[in-house]
């Protein structure tokens, strides 16, 4: 049974008190659960959320919401892999609809960057997912089989035995609108079946999240679906309370 994964996306939010306000929070409610969880803040905060999550001795890992394609080198301003693992990261987000959309990454970037993850004990999470134009057209899954194609190609179907995939419909990314369950169901059996082509052990036990405008009063009948393992929380992850309710909607 895949074990469900919830992971807050921080996005570019975040103050030093505002980061301890929300840590304390989270530790004096977390609950008991089988549910595996992360956060990702921004690349400044990290250090400091890290040792927050240490000291608090909180089984919640540390994600960036970012990677640099590169190992090394002459790239001011990016930040590698190595040096995310070496602050302690467990997960990095890669091609995130914000990224594609506004910084123009293409699927072999986001498929270059979810490979220089997987050179290190990080885990991917590998963002897909429609415009509301395409939705519309009726192109949703040509675009999702078309941007994890480009890491199948890259990579093969093993690459997903140490990685994440998160579904995101970039019409559902900050604006209140959500996927229906059946709506997300739909695309995570076509992700999972798209793999299975390949491999389908691997396509058995790949945790699909869903991320959208998840919050607490959808949480729990996005997460009902049998192909929906978790999911990838924006804006309700900075909200203590209802991060935690999130939470408590993965437990299975």
């Amino acid at each position: 049974m895949r074990q469900p994964l919830v992971a807050g996306n921080w996005k570019m939010h975040g103050s030093r008190v505002d980061n301890a306000a929300r840590i304390h929070l989270v530790a004096e409610r977390f609950p008991n659960t089988d549910v595996a969880c992360a956060v990702c803040p921004p690349y400044v905060y990290l250090a400091q959320v890290g040792e927050l999550l240490s000291a608090a001795e909180l089984p919640i890992a540390l994600g960036a919401q970012d990677v640099s394609a590169e190992l090394r080198g002459a790239y001011t301003g990016q930040v590698s892999a190595s040096m995310l693992q070496d602050l302690g990261c467990g997960f990095v987000i890669v091609g995130h609809s914000e990224r594609r959309q506004y910084l123009g990454e293409d699927d072999q970037l986001v498929a270059r960057k979810f490979e220089v993850v997987r050179t290190t004990q990080m885990t991917p999470i590998l963002c897909v997912g429609e415009s509301l134009q395409e939705r519309q057209q009726g192109r949703t899954l040509e675009v999702i089989g078309r941007q994890l194609n480009a890491v199948l190609e890259r990579s093969g179907a093993g690459a997903f035995g140490a990685g994440v995939v998160a579904y995101e419909p970039c019409w559902a990314i900050g604006t209140g609108m959500t996927a229906s369950p059946e709506q997300a169901q739909e695309v995570h059996a076509f992700i999972r079946g798209h793999l299975a082509q390949q491999d389908a052990k691997i396509a058995d036990e790949v945790r699909i999240l869903y991320g959208g405008s998840v919050n607490a009063g959808n949480a729990a009948q996005l997460f009902a679906m049998p192909d929906v393992d978790g999911g990838l929380i924006g804006g309700a992850s900075l909200k203590a309370e209802e991060f935690l309710a999130i939470l408590a909607a993965a437990s299975r």
